[in-house]
C-alpha cells in the first residue's frame, strides 16, 4: 500500500487533460494520428467477428488461438522466429506482469538514461530499485553496462531498443550483440519493448535483441499500427516462462477482450497490415521531416536533438540553466505543448530536455506548432 501511494501520477497522462483544449496544437501525448485508423477495415472485422456469440463470452488466459498464431506468423516474418505469444492489454499489461512475476522489494532494474516513464512507474510499483545506464546516439552504451553488472548485479534490464521512448534513438546492431554477450554471462534477462519498430521511415531494419539472445522478453503492440483503442499487445518469451507469466495475468484480469481480440484476429486475417503500416510510414515520415526541419528556426543556438529514423519522437536539450518544465507553462499560454524531460531519468533529471512527438499533427498543424514553440524557446 506504501509503495503505491509513493508512485507519482504520469506528467505525459496529467498533460492530455490540460491539452484536450482544441486550439491547443499538442506535440505532448505519444498517440498515432485518428484519421489514419483503418476505420472501415475495423468496423467489418468486428461485424464479422460478432457473428460468432462466442465472443462474448469468457475466454483462455492465453488469448484467441487464431490470434496468436497471426501474430506468431507475423513476428517470424519480421526476422523473430516464434511458436506462440501470451496476448494482454496493451504492451504496458506485459510489462505489468514481467514486473509482477521477476521483481519485487530489493531487485534491481537496470533501465536506459532516460527511458519510457511508464516502466519507471510500473519498476517503482513492486518497490525495485532502478539504476541507470548511460546511452548516446547509438542507443545504450554497452560499457556502461558492463560498469553497472558489476557494481549493481540488476536482475532484469530494460529498454525501448528501436525508435526509443522518449529519445527515438535506435540501439545499433553491434550494440544489440555486445548486450545479448553480456546478458548470457551474467544471467541477466532482458526486456525488450517494441511499440514503434514497424514505423521505420528511413534506413534499414535492425534485427530485435530478441533473435539474438534467448534471456529476453519481447513486448509488442497494436496501439501504434493498429489503434490504441483496443487495447491489444503481445508477450513472447521461454516457454517456462511465459506459463509464469500466464498465471500472473489469471490473477491480474482472467483475460484480455474477448471480442477485441477476435475482432483483430479477423483483421489481421483479411486486411493487409503491411499496406497499412507502410501508408502510416509514408505520412509520418513527412511530419517528423517537418518537424526536423522547423528544429532550426524553433530553438535558440546550442540546442541539440535527435534525428530518429522512425517511430513517433524528437529528444531535444536547451543550451544553458533552464527548467523545461517552467518553459511548459509559458507554451500552454500560446496553445502548444511539449512534455518535459525531466519524468524520463531515472535518478538524477535533466531539466533542460524535452520531447517532442510529431506523429499526431498534420504537417501544416507541424508548422504551425513549431511557430508558437519558437515564441516561447527563443
Amino acid at each position: 500500500m506504501h509503495r503505491t501511494l509513493s508512485v507519482a501520477s504520469s506528467p505525459v497522462r496529467d498533460l492530455l487533460a490540460l491539452t484536450s483544449r482544441p486550439e491547443v496544437i499538442s506535440f505532448a501525448g505519444g498517440l498515432p494520428a485518428p484519421e489514419l485508423f483503418d476505420l472501415d477495415g475495423v468496423r467489418a472485422a468486428y461485424d464479422l467477428a460478432l457473428r460468432d456469440r462466442s465472443v462474448l463470452q469468457y475466454a483462455p488466459t492465453e488469448g484467441n488461438a487464431a490470434l496468436r498464431d497471426l501474430v506468431s506468423a507475423r513476428l517470424t516474418a519480421r526476422g523473430l522466429p516464434t511458436s506462440d505469444v501470451l496476448i494482454t492489454t496493451g504492451s504496458q499489461q506485459a510489462l505489468a506482469l514481467v514486473a509482477t512475476a521477476m521483481l519485487g522489494p530489493g531487485a534491481v532494474v537496470a533501465v536506459e538514461e532516460p527511458t519510457y516513464l511508464a516502466a519507471l512507474q510500473c519498476f517503482r510499483m513492486t518497490g525495485a530499485r532502478i539504476v541507470p545506464v548511460a546511452s548516446d546516439a547509438d542507443g545504450l552504451v554497452p560499457s556502461s553496462l558492463r560498469s553497472v553488472v558489476a557494481t549493481e548485479k540488476p536482475d532484469l534490464l530494460y529498454l525501448v531498443p528501436t525508435f526509443a521512448n522518449p529519445t527515438g534513438r535506435t540501439l545499433s546492431a553491434a550494440r544489440r550483440v555486445e548486450i545479448a554477450e553480456i546478458a548470457a554471462a551474467h544471467d541477466l534477462w532482458i526486456v525488450e519493448d517494441d511499440p514503434y519498430g514497424e514505423l521505420r521511415y528511413r534506413g534499414s531494419a535492425v534485427p530485435p535483441l530478441a533473435s539474438i539472445s534467448d534471456r529476453t522478453l519481447y513486448l509488442g503492440s497494436f496501439s501504434k499500427i493498429g489503434a490504441p483503442g483496443m487495447r491489444l499487445g503481445w508477450l513472447r518469451a521461454p516457454a517456462d516462462l511465459l506459463r509464469t507469466l500466464t498465471i500472473v495475468k489469471q490473477a491480474a484480469d482472467l483475460h484480455t477482450s474477448t471480442v477485441d481480440q477476435a475482432a483483430a484476429a479477423v483483421y489481421l486475417a483479411d486486411n493487409d497490415l503491411d499496406a497499412h503500416v507502410a501508408r502510416l510510414c509514408a505520412e509520418y515520415g513527412a511530419r517528423r521531416t517537418a518537424m526536423l526541419a522547423a528544429l532550426p528556426t524553433t530553438t535558440p543556438t546550442g540546442t541539440t536533438w535527435s534525428d530518429p529514423d522512425g517511430g513517433m519522437f524528437v529528444w531535444l536539450r536547451l543550451p544553458g540553466d533552464v527548467d523545461s518544465a517552467v518553459l511548459l507553462k509559458d507554451a500552454l499560454l500560446h496553445d502548444v505543448a511539449f512534455v518535459p524531460g525531466a519524468a524520463f531519468f531515472a535518478t538524477t533529471p535533466d531539466h533542460a530536455t524535452l520531447r517532442l512527438s510529431f506523429t499526431t499533427n498534420t504537417v501544416r498543424e507541424i508548422g504551425e506548432g513549431m511557430a508558437r514553440l519558437a515564441k516561447v524557446l527563443l
